[in-house]
């Protein structure tokens, strides 16, 4: 049944577009628990949908302002990661995002009274760095994938994906530069994020950030989640060295 097939996405789009509204808004209003569960009790399996979508950036409103987890939304993401296994990748490369995501996920809520509520993912294997020398090969592949993980850039949470970041920034700043060239905002919002968060760790960067967030912000920021990404990347800039 294709269009009940297209029907069920758009919804679970929608649902994650409402999502990252409302953590949005909590992010706004200085950082508290995001309203998720008062008005979406007709639809929960949309709604838990969205929650494993966005993961650990459902805390972002706590994390960039240096409170602990909610309660209620940890409740609500376990049950999420209860009712929704993780998707079935596509490729290698597609399940290493899904179980870094996961990862990070599991990071935030061991910090919460319902941590122990799920199995713990093991840390995956990193990504590929880029290769050391004048022209770092590789610099392309694996900013894409960092993009791909900036659900990462968070306070709180390392690793060795967090390693490999401090230590190629350039490769952060030219992958964030070639996605403004190509008009890719996604990705360059999320490479943005990175070097945000790289910053805050007292590293340097090669790219001034804000020029970048601001043409974002007057030429994508069109849908919620690119808007949360923005405004995460925004309140690393804002927390200024860790």
């Amino acid at each position: 049944m294709p269009f009940a097939d297209t029907s069920l996405r758009d919804e679970y789009a929608a649902a994650v577009e409402r999502v990252a509204g409302r953590t949005l808004d909590a992010l706004r209003d200085g950082g508290g628990p995001a309203a998720l569960t008062a008005r979406d009790t007709t639809a929960p399996r949309p709604l838990l949908a969205a929650v494993r979508v966005l993961g650990a950036d459902l805390f972002a409103p706590q994390l960039l302002t240096g409170a602990e987890p909610d309660g209620p939304t940890a409740e609500l993401l376990v049950e999420a990661r209860r009712t929704l296994p993780p998707p079935a990748a596509g490729s290698e490369e597609a399940a290493l995002v899904i179980g870094w995501q996961d990862w990070a996920a599991d990071r935030v809520l061991a910090r919460t009274p319902f941590g122990a509520a799920v199995s713990p993912a093991a840390p995956p294997r990193t990504p590929p760095a880029p290769s050391p020398g004048p022209e770092t090969a590789g610099w392309q592949a694996w900013s894409v994938r960092m993009a791909q993980l900036s659900a990462l850039a968070l306070p709180g949470l390392d690793g060795p994906v967090h390693d490999d970041a401090r230590t190629h920034t350039l490769g952060l700043a030219r992958g964030a530069t070639r996605a403004m060239l190509r008009n890719d905002l996604t990705t360059a919002v999320r490479l943005a994020r990175w070097l945000a968060w790289a910053r805050a760790d007292g590293r340097p960067v090669r790219l001034e950030i804000e020029p970048v967030l601001e043409r974002i912000r007057l030429v994508g920021a069109g849908s919620a989640r690119m808007r949360l990404e923005l405004a995460v990347a925004q309140g690393l800039l804002n927390a200024g060295p860790r």
